[in-house]
């Protein structure tokens, strides 16, 4: 596990989903995760606590939307900089900037492949305190059809270097001088996400995608369906994990995985 009360600037830092009916996924994500949730923010926005500890927010989802949605978002130090080179390095600015409480801002970005993510700039800003761990944000996996096009992007968005993982078809995010631990033991400490370069021809969109830990996958696929969600991917096992893919009951489409310990 690992609790953070900050993050540097650049790194993956909160998620959050944004939904129609954003009452009922309070009431459905607090019976399948077991979080409860903060008073509701003037503009109805919720956070989410595991433990009492912060994992993640509940929004209103914009008029464009038209079911829910996961984001991840990422720090930064100056949100009006951050658009300004989203602009120019041919991504798109689809809300924002939008003032929350306390002077936080934030705003929604597509990259050019059309992949959904956000940033956020506040003293301080809203950021998971808890994360890799059963009930908090495990990772968040990048999904696009042009894996060189998001090096150069989010590399100069960010600063963050991309390291495919031989033999896995996946490659790793990192940041110099970040300390998010990652729960395989075996991945480098400034892992801030993962990438996967999916086929064009699959059908499936580029997207953020977004995963929390759960003590018992099969479990909680069982009881997604039993509270009127439904299983995109059933539990199946891959190295160290078992990964499942959800969606609740408006849309959102959320990734979970167990941790697997390997028996010595």
């Amino acid at each position: 596990m690992t609790a953070t009360d900050s993050f540097p600037n650049g790194a993956p830092c909160w998620v959050e989903t944004l939904q129609p009916d954003p009452d009922a996924a309070v009431a459905f994500y607090s019976e399948l995760m077991g979080w409860t949730f903060d008073d509701a923010e003037p503009c109805g926005y919720r956070v989410a606590r595991f433990n009492g500890r912060r994992v993640a927010g509940i929004g209103q989802a914009p008029a464009m939307l038209d079911r829910g949605a996961w984001v991840t978002y990422v720090l930064v130090g100056d949100l009006n900089k951050t658009i300004e080179e989203v602009n120019e390095a041919t991504g798109s600015v689809l809300a924002g900037p939008l003032e929350g409480q306390n002077g936080e801002r934030t705003a929604l970005f597509a990259d050019p492949s059309g992949a959904v993510f956000g940033a956020r700039q506040g003293n301080p800003a809203t950021v998971a305190e808890v994360v890799d761990a059963p009930g908090a944000w495990q990772m968040s996996a990048l999904h696009t059809p042009d894996l060189r096009g998001a090096q150069t992007f989010y590399g100069r968005i960010f600063g963050w270097q991309i390291e495919p993982m031989p033999e896995s078809g996946i490659s790793l995010w990192r940041l110099a001088g970040s300390t998010r631990r990652a729960a395989d033991p075996t991945l480098p400490d400034d892992v801030v996400g993962v990438a996967v370069e999916a086929d064009p021809a699959g059908g499936v969109p580029p997207h953020w995608a977004v995963n929390i830990q759960v003590l018992d996958a099969d479990d909680l696929a069982t009881r997604v369906v039993e509270l009127g969600g439904s299983m995109l991917m059933p539990p199946t096992d891959t190295p160290g994990f078992r990964n499942a893919v959800l969606t609740d009951p408006n849309g959102g489409v959320l990734a979970i995985s167990q941790v697997i310990i390997q028996a010595e």
